[in-house]
Parts: structure tokens; C-alpha cells; sequence
């Protein structure tokens, strides 16, 4: 049995076979995912689990070296990009306009889907390395 950090064992096996500059994306329950991209679905109900737990833990686990957000989250739902920017503090962040950053999801390893209801939560993590 696995010691610390997350215990899905789908979201634990994309995270260790990740190299660099893959992406992973983080979703709200509403984001399209595109079919050729694979699905972890941790949504259980509206607003369960929540995007920022789920990106926090991922953050303990994942090396990231960007990020990219939709654009529409800074007017949509500015007290939620400060609660991401807060646990990205070193980390380069790039804004797309929604529909670009939708785009951008179909080269993903994967998209992680939340039960999150808060308008463009969503975010597209770049890995780095850790060394």
C-alpha cells in the first residue's frame, strides 16, 4: 500500500510515467474532454471533490514547471486564480482565451475531472524536472 500523497491509482500511474514538458489538466465537471485523451473522473457531485484539493495534491506529487489558465478566469472568477496563483508561486503562468486553452487539452497525457461548479476551473499543468 502506497505511503503518502494521492492513492488513484490511475492519477498515481500518469503522474510517475510523465517526462518532461507533458501536460496534465486539472477540470471543472463541465470542461469537454477530448475522446483520444485519457479520463481520470474523481467527480462524485456538484462541487465534490474540489478543484483546489485536487490540484494541491497533485502539486505535492507532480514537478511542474508552467501552467496555463483560461484567460476568462480573471474576470469570471478572480478569487479562485488567487487561491491557484498562491499554490503556483514560482511557477510560469500563460492565459489563453477558453476556447484556445480547449484546444490545448487535446495533446494532454490526461484530464483530471472534479465535481467543481466555479466557473474556468481549470488548468493545464507543464511538467518540469526535478533535478
Amino acid at each position: 500500500m502506497k505511503r503518502n500523497g494521492i492513492i488513484n491509482s490511475q492519477l498515481t500511474r500518469v503522474i510517475a510515467e510523465m517526462g518532461h514538458k507533458d501536460s496534465l489538466v486539472i477540470a471543472d465537471c463541465g470542461l469537454p474532454i477530448p475522446q483520444e485523451v485519457e479520463r481520470i473522473d474523481l467527480s462524485l457531485t456538484k462541487g465534490y471533490p474540489e478543484f483546489l484539493k485536487i490540484l494541491s495534491a497533485t502539486l505535492d506529487d507532480l514537478v511542474v514547471e508552467k501552467a496555463i489558465l483560461a484567460a476568462e478566469i480573471k474576470e469570471q472568477s478572480p478569487e479562485l486564480e488567487e487561491k491557484i496563483l498562491a499554490l503556483l508561486p514560482d511557477v510560469e503562468i500563460e492565459y489563453l482565451p477558453h476556447q484556445a486553452f480547449k484546444m490545448e487539452t487535446n495533446s494532454s497525457r490526461a484530464v483530471v475531472r472534479s465535481g467543481e461548479i466555479i466557473p474556468y476551473a481549470n488548468i493545464i499543468l507543464i511538467s518540469g524536472v526535478d533535478f
